[in-house]
């Protein structure tokens, strides 16, 4: 009898806690790739995650392949019933206007991007990526032995123009007689990840006398450090996170992106109330910075803690950038 007490009480504290599980808010992480080696997406799962156990909540990751999935996977997570749902990437900016338009009580934070349409269900959190590839150019100037520097892009679109020109325009800065190489793309079918397209182009690069090259490649990065070995005294910036373990000697700093960063505070704002509708992060905010001005960069693998001289120089420059002194165009609204 007394066994038959203890396990209805323990069927009966199962289903409480399933109970207390199911009326915790949702949050659903959407990405437009599979997340696999993807670093940025990874920090978008980690920032979702960190989200959730702070706000009580429970976690969920939509991992899509094409933008049909894509779409499937807003309005699957809509139909769940999620509090808010996170999608990462301007591959959402087409569709997520009508996803949103549907479901007018989920909330919506883009990430890395924003439509052009904005309901007021959409919130987005966006990026200054030209501060940071402003002060990569600066270090490329002022580390480059051949005195030519240069930068490769997935695509030739106006957002990733915001690391290749800035990238351009902070060497020129520190450094009016460094030559600058015209910008090369990965293209193909796959822009984002293909590293042997990343490699061709940087191949040709380096070819070219270039000896500091941005690589705003994504998943073609590793190409694109590959071919640094190739040309002594070479090297690469990578993004997103610190890359300069994956290609030891080969790195000189990252254009680093706190999107968990972004992620947990838009999640936190949008679960409080106030979070803006649209919000974006620099150097000021923390949401973006260099691999070398962070803290333990002696520890980070990269090439540019052998240049203490050149780093106090990109820190100061960093600090007029963050006080206002210093003001750097978006290529991004140069270009419209």
């Amino acid at each position: 009898m007394r066994l038959w007490v203890r396990l209805a009480g323990a069927a009966t504290l199962a289903m409480a806690t399933a109970a207390m599980a199911d009326t915790k808010p949702l949050i659903i992480y959407v990405s437009p790739n599979p997340i696999g080696v993807d670093e940025f997406l990874k920090l978008g799962k980690e920032g979702t995650e960190k989200a959730a156990a702070q706000l009580g909540a429970v976690a969920k990751v939509y991992e899509s392949t094409d933008p049909t999935t894509q779409r499937q996977n807003l309005e699957a997570a809509a139909k769940e019933g999620a509090k808010v749902v996170v999608a990462i990437g301007f591959e959402f900016n087409d569709m997520l206007p009508d996803v949103a338009a549907a479901y007018p009580k989920v909330k919506f934070l883009a990430v890395d991007s924003c439509p052009k349409t904005l309901h007021p269900n959409i919130y987005c959190s966006v990026f200054r990526e030209y501060e940071p590839s402003f002060l990569a150019g600066a270090e490329a100037a002022l580390t480059s032995k051949t005195g030519k520097v240069g930068a490769i892009g997935a695509l030739d679109i106006p957002f990733i123009h915001r690391y290749t020109d800035a990238f351009g325009e902070g060497a020129k800065h520190v450094k009016p007689s460094i030559v600058v190489a015209p910008s090369l793309w990965v293209g193909g079918s796959n822009p984002f990840s293909d590293p042997a397209r990343g490699h061709e182009r940087a191949a040709i690069m380096v070819s070219d006398n270039v000896d500091r090259v941005m690589a705003a490649g994504a998943g073609s990065n590793g190409g694109i450090f590959k071919a640094m070995a190739d040309e002594p005294g070479a090297a690469a910036f990578g993004v997103d996170t610190n890359q300069c373990p994956q290609a030891p000697g080969l790195v000189m700093d990252n254009v680093e992106k706190h999107t968990d960063v972004a992620v947990e505070k838009g999640v936190a704002g949008i679960f409080k109330g106030d979070q803006p509708q649209v919000v974006a992060l620099g150097l000021a905010e923390d949401g973006m910075n260099l691999t070398g001005l962070e803290p333990g960069v002696d520890k980070s693998g990269c090439l540019i803690a052998k240049y203490p001289d050149v780093i106090k120089k990109v820190q100061a420059l960093r600090q007029e950038i963050v006080s206002g002194k210093l003001k750097i165009a978006d290529p991004m609204k140069l270009a419209k």
